[in-house]
C-alpha cells in the first residue's frame, strides 16, 4: 500500500539546483525579463498588442516560451507575453486562483481540479516534456522493480505521482511518498541518500544523473504524456486572437530549436537560471522537438479516471468539457 509522509530536510550547504531559483532579472512580482510599458515600441496610432500573463515552472516545458519571448517571436506575432516563474506547482495554483494569470504550464489533473473548484480553464495543447525516475547514488537500486517499498519524493496529486503510479502498476510494487516542498530540497535528499528515489523533469534529472543518481525510467519512452498548456476561459473569450498568436510564436520557437544548435541559445536560458547542463541535454535532442499538439483522448480519460479515484475532483470530466485545441489549426 502506498503511504505518504513529510520529511523535513535541513539544507546544509549550497542549493543543489540553480534552475530552481527564480530568474536573476525577475521583479518582485515574479515577472521575467526587462520591465516595459504596455505600449513600448508601438508606433503611434497602432493598437497596442494584446497581453497575456503566463505562469511557468523551471523545466524543459518552459523553454519554447522563453525563446519565443527573447527571440521576439511573440512580438512578431502581435502578442505581448509576460512570463511569471514559480518554484512549485502549489505557488502556480495560488496565482491562478487569485486571477493573476491568463495561462499556465500544468497537467490534465490540474486543469480538471481548477474547473472542479470553480476556476474555468481549457487545456489548449500538450507541452514538451520528459519526466525521469531516478534512485539515489548509494541505494544500490538500478532497476525500476527495486523501488518496491522504497521512499520516493514527488509532488502528490500532480503528473509526477501519476507517472510513478503507472510504473509501479507495470512493475507490480507499492512505494512510499516523501513530501519535500522544494526542487533543491528533493535533490539534496536524493544525493545524500535520505530518500531512495525521485521523479524529476529535465534539466534537473540530467544534472542528478550526471552527479551519480541512477536513471531508471522515462515518461517519454513509456509513452506517458499528460503535461499541458491551459488558458483561462476568460482569456480565451476576451483574447482569442492573442491565444492564436501565442501558439504561432510557440511553434516558431520549436522550429528555431530544431534548426539551431543549443549552444546558440543556451546563454538565453542561463539568464533564466537554467544550469549549464541544459545545453548538453538539448544537444542530444536536436531536431526532435514537436509543435504544440492535442492531448490524446485515451490518455486524457485515463488521467481523469486516476484523478477522480484519488478524490481530487467530484466528477469524471469529458474530453470536450476540458479541452479546446482549435488554436492549433
Amino acid at each position: 500500500m502506498k503511504k505518504t509522509f513529510a520529511l523535513l530536510i535541513l539544507l546544509t550547504g549550497f542549493l543543489f539546483l540553480a534552475a530552481c531559483s527564480k530568474a536573476a532579472d525577475q521583479d518582485q512580482g515574479g515577472n521575467l525579463g526587462a520591465a516595459s510599458s504596455p505600449t513600448a515600441g508601438v508606433t503611434e496610432g497602432t493598437p497596442a498588442p494584446e497581453e497575456l500573463n503566463v505562469g511557468i515552472l523551471p523545466a524543459e516545458s518552459a523553454i519554447p516560451l522563453i525563446l519565443a519571448k527573447e527571440k521576439g517571436f511573440f512580438e512578431a506575432a502581435g502578442v505581448k507575453v509576460t512570463l511569471q516563474a514559480f518554484s512549485s506547482p502549489n505557488d502556480r495554483n495560488a496565482a491562478v486562483q487569485s486571477k493573476e494569470l491568463d495561462a499556465v504550464i500544468g497537467d490534465v489533473m490540474t486543469g480538471a481540479a481548477f474547473v472542479d473548484k470553480g476556476f474555468p480553464m481549457k487545456i489548449t495543447s500538450d507541452i514538451s516534456e520528459d519526466f525521469k525516475i531516478l534512485s539515489s547514488p548509494n541505494s544500490g537500486i538500478t532497476a525500476m522493480e527495486q523501488l518496491g517499498g522504497k521512499k520516493i519524493s514527488l509532488v502528490p496529486n500532480f503528473i509526477l505521482e501519476y507517472i510513478m503510479d503507472q510504473f509501479a502498476a507495470e512493475y507490480g510494487f507499492d512505494y512510499e511518498i516523501v513530501e519535500i516542498p522544494s526542487f533543491s530540497g528533493r535533490s539534496e535528499a536524493l544525493m545524500s541518500d535520505q530518500i531512495d528515489g525521485v521523479v524529476f523533469t529535465e534539466p534537473q534529472a540530467g544534472m542528478l544523473a550526471a552527479q551519480g543518481a541512477h536513471l531508471l525510467g522515462s515518461s517519454k519512452e513509456a509513452g506517458i504524456k499528460g503535461g499541458t498548456l491551459m488558458f483561462t476561459e476568460d482569456a480565451i473569450a476576451k483574447h482569442p486572437a492573442a491565444v492564436k498568436a501565442f501558439y504561432e510564436a510557440y511553434n516558431k520557437a520549436i522550429d528555431y530549436m530544431n534548426e539551431t544548435a543549443a549552444s546558440e541559445y543556451s546563454d538565453i536560458l542561463s539568464s533564466y537560471q537554467f544550469p549549464e547542463a541544459i545545453k548538453d541535454y538539448l544537444t542530444g535532442l536536436n531536431g526532435t522537438f514537436q509543435h504544440a499538439g492535442a492531448i490524446d483522448q485515451e490518455q486524457f480519460d485515463h488521467i481523469i479516471g486516476w484523478t477522480k479515484d484519488k478524490g481530487l475532483i467530484s466528477k469524471s470530466y469529458s474530453y470536450d468539457e476540458l479541452t479546446d485545441f482549435s488554436f492549433l489549426d
